[in-house]
């Protein structure tokens, strides 16, 4: 038995949030799933009720999110495994609509945890400015010249879920696309809520709430939830701790941004030392005044290289040194 924060989530037919509540219970896990389980249960046809009704709410919050004008960024991630013979390999996960509707799940809740903390005026949210016009611009640009039809009517959230990553062209798409996502943060407030409430991507307002063993906001944003379910007074501890959150948070995301590209880093150049002296094939995901961003075709490394190239395009690239010791690859288009 463990302690736990419950979340009890009413929704409707459509999927969409009626009522929400939270409060500590002990709980017992019974079973553990990963992603590429629960997918081969659910399409075999096999999958616990449980797991039905996950993908049923989850394909009904993907239609609501759709509605709302909200987007996903459909990146290929790039994991670290260990191998059977005790080392490691660098691999890209695919992405499984069980994941999307795991992902609804955590969203409904996060939304929920937001509301919770607006109608009771204290809270901390996470925030993200709606995209630059002039990113959109240029987006919309990228798109036509890579072919891509994007109806006027149709929002870039929408245009992102027709994206495949497999095709290089799409590829180069959805890392521009990462320009869209910028300026994420926390919003603290105790009183008047924030001027801008929203995360853009989300469509809605928005908290960290589901993952308080490896986020540190979540634990802040859990009690104070609790406390404004309850009707009770949010501790003081919590209350006094919420302004000095967002720069803890940033702080902390610097770091772990930076550990976990630097334990990547050190693979991809692994994986591409036996390959030095010799040419591999990418695709280019990105160009700029000092050279091009590639990922290769058959291994799963995504770095920089020097020479030009237009983003969608299949090339040659060189390898001229590949150091596991600092991380550092240099490559050039042949």
């Amino acid at each position: 038995m463990r302690p736990a924060f419950v979340w009890d989530l009413t929704v409707a037919a459509d999927g969409e949030g009626t009522a929400v509540e939270v409060y500590r219970a002990l709980v017992r896990s019974v079973r553990r799933y990963d992603y590429e389980q629960v997918q081969k249960e659910v399409d075999a046809g096999t999958a616990e009720e449980c797991l039905v009704l996950l993908k049923e709410v989850g394909e009904k919050r993907v239609q609501l999110e759709r509605r709302r004008g909200g987007a996903t960024l459909p990146m290929p991630e790039q994991e670290v495994e260990e191998d059977e013979n005790g080392g490691f390999r660098i691999s890209f996960r695919p992405l499984l609509g069980s994941e999307d509707w795991n992902a609804q799940i955590s969203l409904l809740t996060g939304m929920g945890a937001a509301d919770l903390m607006l109608r009771g005026g204290i809270g901390i949210l996470r925030t993200m400015p709606p995209p630059d016009p002039r990113d959109l611009a240029r987006f919309r640009r990228q798109a036509a010249a890579a072919g891509v039809e994007w109806p006027k009517d149709l929002t870039y959230g929408e245009l992102l879920r027709t994206l495949d990553h497999t095709d290089p062209r799409h590829l180069a798409l959805i890392h521009e696309a990462t320009t869209l996502f910028r300026g994420a943060g926390y919003t603290p407030f105790d009183g008047a809520p924030p001027a801008q409430p929203m995360h853009a991507a989300v469509a809605n307002p928005y908290a960290h709430v589901t993952a308080p063993l490896r986020r540190l906001v979540d634990r802040f944003g859990l009690v104070v939830c609790e406390a404004l379910s309850s009707g009770s007074d949010v501790p003081a501890w919590a209350r006094e701790a919420l302004p000095t959150l967002p720069e803890i948070m940033s702080t902390s995301d610097r770091r772990t941004n930076g550990v976990e590209r630097a334990c990547t880093d050190a693979v991809e150049a692994a994986a591409l030392h036996p390959y030095v002296g010799t040419t591999v094939q990418g695709v280019v995901v990105d160009e700029n005044d000092k050279g091009v961003v590639v990922q290769l075709t058959d291994l799963a490394v995504v770095a920089k290289a020097s020479g030009s190239a237009k983003a969608g395009e299949t090339v040659t690239l060189r390898v001229q040194a590949a150091d596991v010791a600092t991380g550092t690859i240099t490559l050039s288009v042949a």
